[in-house]
């Protein structure tokens, strides 16, 4: 390769990796931020990087969500289309760098001895031919189409990667509230069984009476009436017992069955609310942060469209041996080798590339759309959870006083009804009156310590990348466990 031609080359290689690059560079767009959310979320921000379901202090939770991390099927699905961005990433960026193979053909053929074509007189004839060579090829990225293309796979794996985080988000929130609302149902169905035993004795004693004339009929009508009121809740509180446990199963990535049991209800020790600024949320939610990985993906497909434009500038290159004997390929005198250059362009293409630019810049504007959407949907998740957990916590006491008062109020009709002061109605009215209350507020209590979950999943933070830590990797294949090259 004479000098002139190297220095030529050395050229284009330093203007292909610092040449200027067509399209727009992408810059942040600004977004209105609320100052402050509706409701104070309270001050352990850094609750938000933690394992936060392990405040609960139950350890049968804490294996549910580890077992869901590791085996669930969705977790499983996104990690695999990770690794399938990755790979397009590679495959993106490998045209930045010369692409080097080699070619090799052998044959024999018979050529005809007289006529048009005929080999020479005293010449082999059938003849031998073998070639071998290496052959080189590289486009010098001028104008920056292939690194605007690197640069959109780049965050199209990275918004992926959002969403396998997303999906993470997600499930370990489900888990841990499927199993506090599953917890709430054991409360239900307890408080079920405990009022349907009373209630059990307190007919068997009316039969009683009514046997040796000492109460009326109609007493034992509303005591079995009450009786057969509590047992249909029985059944129904089972079933949807059994349809929790089988969803909790399925988001552990097992077959439908059930689910060990740890803390009660009440023993359970909910997390610490996480707080921050709403503007925190930007850099804390999956969804936020995918979002604009589009974003930047959408601006980067704008530079690599509109470099069709330019011309493109490739060069390619073979050097190998050719000789009628394989023996002597690569000998010193059957060496060959070429190097070319070529440049095409466009002239006409009837709209070709003008509406690819044109299509580029409208999903550009699409995925900005979608950016702002997705922030503002986000600090209205933020707000609804918070302002529920507030009511909730509210409702609790308030019923957790009905309760109270209620069981009073049974506590002293019962009394009268004993001292003859008062018909078994009145007792009766009282414990109607309670026995929907007390399932009112294990509904309640479940939902309030459930909320705190709502919270964490809706503020994102660091705790996706801990909960991540504890997925099964998906097995890479040999072409994506090979180390990608960096951009120049």
């Amino acid at each position: 390769m004479s000098m002139k031609l190297r220095s030529l080359v050395i050229a284009m290689a330093v203007a292909s990796a610092s040449g200027c690059m067509i399209g727009p560079d992408y810059f942040r767009p600004a977004v209105e931020v609320p100052q402050a959310y509706r409701i104070t979320p309270g001050q352990a921000a850094a609750a938000a990087d933690t394992q936060w379901w392990k405040q609960y202090g139950d350890p049968v939770l804490d294996q549910l969500i580890s077992d869901s991390l590791a085996s669930n099927w969705s977790v499983q699905i996104a990690a695999a289309n990770v690794e399938a961005a990755a790979g397009i990433l590679t495959r993106t960026r490998a045209p930045i760098f010369p692409q080097v193979g080699y070619s090799g053909d052998a044959g024999r053929a018979r050529y005809t001895e007289s006529g048009d074509g005929a080999v020479a007189p005293g010449t082999a004839n059938p003849q031998s031919f073998n070639q071998a060579a290496f052959v080189a090829s590289w486009e010098i990225d001028l104008w920056g189409r292939i690194r605007r293309q690197s640069e959109a796979a780049e965050a199209n794996l990275l918004a992926t990667e959002q969403a396998r985080n997303g999906v993470i988000l997600t499930l370990v929130s489900s888990v841990a509230n499927s199993y506090l609302q599953l917890r709430g149902l054991d409360q239900q169905l307890e408080i079920s069984k405990k009022t349907l035993d009373v209630y059990g004795q307190s007919l068997k004693f009316f039969e009683l009476q009514f046997k040796y004339g000492q109460t009326s009929e109609m007493t034992v009508a509303q005591a079995r009436s009450q009786y057969e009121t509590a047992a249909a809740q029985i059944p129904q509180i089972q079933q949807q017992i059994v349809q929790l446990e089988n969803a909790l199963s399925l988001l552990a990535g097992r077959n439908p069955g059930p689910i060990p049991r740890g803390k009660s209800l009440v023993e359970l020790t909910a997390p610490a609310v996480p707080g921050g600024l709403p503007s925190q949320l930007l850099e804390r939610r999956p969804d936020i942060m995918q979002a604009e990985q589009q974003l930047i993906a959408a601006n980067a497909q704008i530079g690599a469209a509109k470099a069709l434009y330019f011309p493109s500038i490739s060069l390619t290159g073979a050097f190998g041996g050719s000789s009628s004997e394989l023996s002597n390929v690569f000998n010193g005198s059957a060496k060959t080798w070429n190097f070319t250059g070529s440049v095409t362009g466009p002239i006409f293409t009837a709209g070709l590339i003008s509406g690819q630019v044109a299509q580029a810049e409208a999903n550009q504007q699409a995925a900005l759309a979608n950016y702002q959407q997705t922030i503002q949907a986000a600090f209205g998740d933020v707000s609804n959870v918070l302002s529920a957990r507030d009511q909730l916590l509210q409702q609790v006491a308030s019923q957790q006083n009905q309760v109270e008062a209620l069981r009073n109020y049974a506590r002293l009709a019962r009394l009268q009804y004993d001292g003859g002061y008062a018909p078994y109605s009145t007792v009766l009215q009282a414990e109607q009156q309670l026995f929907p209350a007390e399932l009112t507020l294990a509904r309640t209590r479940a939902d309030s310590t459930a909320s705190v979950a709502n919270i964490y999943k809706a503020m994102g933070g660091g705790w996706v990348e801990q909960a991540s830590q504890l997925t099964v990797p998906v097995t890479p294949s040999p072409e994506t466990e090979q180390s990608m090259p960096a951009a120049p």
